[in-house]
Order: structure tokens, then C-alpha cells, then sequence
């Protein structure tokens, strides 16, 4: 008999770099239907040097990715473990961690995400069940989204639940299946404009609601190949290194214009994502705060009810996710739905490394 409570850690970092989120998890299983209580969180941001390195790891060698591995497992370890000490956390039943994607190409088989080696389960001395992703590659699957089983179990209440990340994705039912796909690039692009302004990011979308809409970029970007495709389907940082920021670096127009005319790109797609105009849709991640965003989607979709929930859940929902599919993993259930990701079969994902 599985236990019905647990105590964990979610730890996630993406592909907007702002830094590692850890999230203190209790979860309550009452006659098969789970609750959960987000207790301590923070984010740990990442140093100017390794903001730099995650950034351009896409092009490491394979030499220098394993030295990469073995230095971001190290920095984790310590991260999980001040973590832990700072809340003087005990009896944790483990710590559930994605660790941070570097490469992501499912059509050629391969992901990784570095922070997932063994030695991590005795750097922090707890059990630790991470490296989600590679085993649906290996079934076929894109490896991604994996949130959207947390969406099922934990957001049931909800039409449509999407995310505002470094990219943005978007989970639901239909037909009796969790549908779920990456839609487009946010942060990603956004955030890198706003460093070229001198910002961390764009607060509120104030530079992006300054800019003007420039209608043949526009019109380029909602033309890209990814939006034709048909789900199930994911992003990695390849696409805006190598599609999204070449094109738009043809245009010779004000940086707020690019930013608010990739705005208006993001709304479109969403737009475009969702079978039906209508219902209840939990916006979290840090793109939740843009407000002009939010603005613009909200115009599209003007029969949307769009809900922005607590703080702790906008920012630390991954991370709460993460751990769910660590407890679902350590109960040998099913944390990867093979209606999302396009793998042979649904299954239960991740190492599980004790100490």
C-alpha cells in the first residue's frame, strides 16, 4: 500500500534563465483525488557567468558538455542543499528535479538536460528522482511538455492551462485525452531584446506596448513551419537561435518594435492553439506578470475568462509539477501521457537515484 502523503522538493530551471526554482511540497491523496500545499519556494538566480554559459552551451562540444554536466550537478547540489538547511526541511521523501535542458532535438532522438548525474543523490544526501525526459525520446515522444499530467490531476477545475515561460505551451482535455504542445517562444525573445535595452526582462511589457506593430515581421512569424505542424510537437532554444532571432534580426526597426510586435505574435498563436474561444484558462510562469501580454491575448480571445492565480503558483508551478511526477514515480504510476508527447505508451519516467 502506497503511502498518502508526501513531503518533497521540486526543483526546476528553464529556458529563461532567471534562475533555479525550488518549491516545498506537501501532497494529500483523499480517495484517489490528489491536493497539494506550496510551502517554502524561492528562486536562486544564476551569476552573470553561468547565465552566459547555459546560454551558449547549445554550441559545446561533447568534451565540454560532460565537464558542463558535472559542474551544474555540483552547483544544484548546493543550491537543493541551502535549500534545505535554510528551511531546516526533514523527512523529505525526496527531491524531485528536471535540471536544465541544454539540448533539446526529439527528431533525432536526443535530449539533455545537465544536472541529472547520479552523484547528486549523495552530494545533497537525499533520494532524488530527475531526468524526466529521456526515456519517452527513447519510446518516440518529443520528451515535452511533461507538465500537462500535473495539469489533469492538480487543475482539473480549468479549460485550458498555459504556461508563459521562456516558451509557452498549453494543456487540456479533449476526447477523453490530455492534449499538450509547446506553442510558441516568450521570454526567450522578449528577454533578449529587453538585455540589448539594458533590462533583465520587461517589466509589465512596458517596452513592448511602447513599440509599434510592425505588420510584415508579423506576418514572417506567424508564417513559420513549427505552426503548421500538428501536436504533438515541442521547442528548444535551437528555434530561436537558429528561426526566430535571424528573422527578426532582418529588421532594421526600434527594439520596442520588435518587442511589441512579437508580443502581438505570441497572442496570435495562443489564439490560434485553443479548439474552442471560451471557458477558463490558468495563466501561470513569469510571462503571467506581463500585463500588456496578457492585454493582448485577453483582445483575441475576448470570451476567455483568463485567471492569474496566487504568486507561488504563477511562479513555482513547474517546479510543483516536477515533483508530482517525482512522488507518481516513486509509486511506479504513470507521470508521461503518450497522448502529449507522441510516445508508444503512457509511462512512468525519470531515475530515481537513492543514497
Amino acid at each position: 500500500m502506497y503511502k498518502q502523503t508526501y513531503n518533497v522538493i521540486g526543483v526546476m530551471s528553464g529556458t529563461s534563465l532567471d534562475g533555479i526554482d525550488l518549491a516545498h511540497i506537501h501532497f494529500l491523496i483523499t480517495d484517489g483525488k490528489w491536493s497539494f500545499e506550496i510551502l517554502e519556494a524561492e528562486t536562486v538566480p544564476y551569476d552573470d557567468i553561468w547565465i552566459k554559459t547555459l546560454k551558449t552551451a547549445v554550441d559545446f562540444s561533447e568534451a565540454e558538455l560532460k565537464i558542463l554536466n558535472n559542474d551544474y550537478t555540483e552547483l544544484l547540489a548546493k543550491v537543493i542543499e541551502n535549500f534545505i538547511d535554510k528551511h531546516q526541511l526533514q523527512e523529505l521523501d525526496a527531491v524531485c528535479s528536471h535540471g536544465h535542458t541544454i539540448l533539446h532535438q526529439p527528431q533525432n532522438g536526443f535530449t539533455l538536460q545537465i544536472g541529472n548525474l547520479p552523484e547528486i543523490a549523495k552530494l545533497i544526501n537525499q533520494t532524488v528522482v530527475c531526468d524526466f525526459r529521456v526515456n519517452d525520446v527513447m519510446l518516440g515522444g518529443q520528451g515535452a511538455p511533461l507538465v500537462p499530467i500535473g495539469d489533469r490531476i492538480l487543475f482539473a477545475d480549468y479549460d485550458y492551462c498555459l504556461n508563459l515561460g521562456g516558451f509557452s505551451n498549453i494543456s487540456f482535455e479533449q476526447n477523453g485525452e490530455r492534449i499538450a504542445f509547446d506553442i510558441s517562444p516568450v521570454n526567450t525573445v522578449l528577454n533578449f531584446y529587453a538585455n540589448q535595452l539594458g533590462l533583465d526582462y520587461d517589466d509589465k511589457g512596458i517596452n513592448s506596448k511602447s513599440g509599434q506593430l510592425n505588420a510584415r515581421l508579423l506576418s514572417d512569424l506567424n508564417g513559420l513551419e513549427y505552426y503548421k505542424k500538428q501536436f504533438p510537437k515541442s521547442l528548444g532554444f535551437e528555434f530561436v537561435k537558429e528561426t526566430v532571432l535571424p528573422l527578426m534580426e532582418k529588421y532594421t526597426i526600434p527594439k520596442e518594435d520588435k518587442m511589441r510586435t512579437f508580443t502581438e505574435h505570441i497572442a496570435n498563436q495562443i489564439t490560434s492553439a485553443l479548439p474552442k474561444m471560451e471557458g477558463k484558462l490558468l495563466a501561470t510562469g513569469g510571462g503571467a506578470y506581463n500585463t500588456f501580454l496578457i492585454e493582448r491575448i485577453q483582445f483575441w480571445l475576448p470570451d476567455l475568462e483568463i485567471i492569474i492565480p496566487d504568486r507561488k503558483t504563477i511562479e513555482f508551478k513547474e517546479a510543483l509539477i516536477f515533483a508530482l511526477l517525482g512522488v507518481l514515480k516513486l509509486r511506479n504510476e504513470i507521470n508521461v501521457l503518450s497522448s502529449v508527447t507522441g510516445a508508444k505508451y503512457d509511462h512512468s519516467s525519470g531515475k530515481l537515484y537513492s543514497v
